[in-house]
């Protein structure tokens, strides 16, 4: 069994969010010592966590992660509305992927435009300057 602050250090989390989770049971059926009630974790725990903090940095919000742990602890029977969470995700995070990828062309291309520029290869132009301006 781990304290809160072991399992802050295993995930990451900072203390009040760990124990923010706790109190809107997105981390359910947590467990306490028998000496202080303090809360203690165990590896499913932790695991669940990992998992917590990985739907957080898919963009899930709170209410669709507190979702999505009502439907886990529904079963077997929630599993296609869980991936259909899932699924939703997913699509979503490949329209970002697609979208940085084209930020990372466009600075590419102005890149290699640049290297032209300062080589002499390609005499300087602006789209923004007037022309007296740009010599």
């Amino acid at each position: 069994m781990y304290t809160m602050q072991e399992c802050c250090k295993m995930t990451g989390l900072n203390y009040d969010t760990l124990k923010y989770y706790c109190n809107i049971g997105i981390i359910p059926n947590v467990k306490r010592d028998k000496f202080n009630n303090y809360r203690v974790f165990d590896d499913n725990d932790i695991n669940w966590i990992k998992g917590i903090i990985c739907l957080k940095k898919c963009n899930f919000s709170l209410n669709e992660i507190k979702l999505y742990c009502d439907l886990c602890l529904k079963g077997k029977d929630s599993i296609p509305e869980r991936k259909k969470m899932l699924i939703e995700h997913k699509k979503q995070l490949q329209e970002q992927i697609s979208s940085i990828q084209e930020s990372i062309e466009y600075i590419n291309k102005k890149n290699e435009l640049y290297d032209k520029f300062l080589s002499g290869e390609t005499e300087y132009f602006s789209y923004i300057l007037n022309e007296d301006s740009q010599k």
